[in-house]
């Protein structure tokens, strides 16, 4: 029900969704719903911390797999991020941009399960600078490393929504969007 649920919320938005399209996506019966969740908020506040936990656990895969051939695990993530198969799955990935604008119409439990995976993402990319910047003998304080892992998410999410909105009818707009958010990132 949480996979379903999750597919469904990014691809479609929390208040599109019914609860009897969910059970049947998931291959259950309406009733089945309560069973499990008290209410529809409910399952949002899980999905948005699963799909978080989820998302999160990639990031910090990449960033314990250091250096690779695709560069420093910040390139790979805003890479991956910031690719057409990610901004052609609204209905996998990370979160962040899928239910960024739910989230804010929801009730406190959904806005703090989204901030709580806001808060995981720039406590990953502020160690990653940081954890960069003295490999490379650079001063870096945690105040500024915080700094660059807002603006790095911030450009992420906004890129990676505004992709997704104009693919259909401005393809190669949504392509340039994509290239120069991953070109210009970690400036």
């Amino acid at each position: 029900m949480l996979e379903a649920a999750g597919r469904m919320f990014r691809s479609q938005g929390i208040d599109a969704v019914g609860i009897a399209e969910l059970m049947k996506e998931a291959g259950l019966t309406h009733g089945g719903f309560y069973n499990h969740f008290a209410s529809k908020n409910d399952l949002a506040v899980e999905v948005c911390g699963a799909s978080f936990a989820a998302s999160l656990g990639g990031l910090a895969g990449t960033i314990e797999d250091g250096p690779g051939q695709g560069g420093s695990p910040l390139e790979r993530v805003v890479a991956g991020y910031l690719s057409t198969a990610h901004r052609d799955a609204p209905d996998g990935g990370c979160p962040s941009a899928s239910l960024v604008t739910d989230a804010g119409r929801h009730s406190e439990a959904v806005q703090s399960a989204y901030a709580e995976g806001v808060e995981g993402y720039l406590t990953g990319f502020a160690a990653e600078f940081l954890r960069e910047a003295e490999e490379k003998g650079h001063e870096l304080d945690a105040a500024e490393a915080r700094h660059r892992a807002i603006r790095l998410l911030s450009e992420m999410v906004g890129a990676l929504m505004l992709a997704r909105a104009v693919r259909h009818v401005e393809p190669e707009l949504s392509d340039e969007i994509l290239q120069t958010g991953r070109s210009h990132a970690l400036d």
